[in-house]
């Protein structure tokens, strides 16, 4: 089931750092989520909920501008 809240979201394994994107157009980097907190959230049938539950005000956290690419130098995985 699609989430009403968030859009998408992409983890680097290498930064340990996880993109989401609301659906509002905002964008946000967590910084130095685990990766079996990133394979939950993958899996959560809520996605607004595991994220309000596991990873918001948890992470170094940064807005990134709604236009801004990620650039990474090594693979993402992406959930849409």
């Amino acid at each position: 089931m699609p989430s009403t809240v968030i859009a998408q979201f992409t983890y680097t394994r290498p930064k340990s750092e996880l993109v989401v994107t609301f659906r509002s157009g905002k964008r946000y980097a967590y910084e130095g989520v685990p990766p079996k907190v990133y394979e939950d959230f993958l899996r959560a049938g809520s996605k607004g909920r595991y994220f309000s539950l596991h990873i918001r005000d948890r992470y170094p956290t940064r807005r990134l501008p709604p236009d801004e690419p990620e650039l990474v130098s090594s693979p993402i995985l992406k959930w849409r």
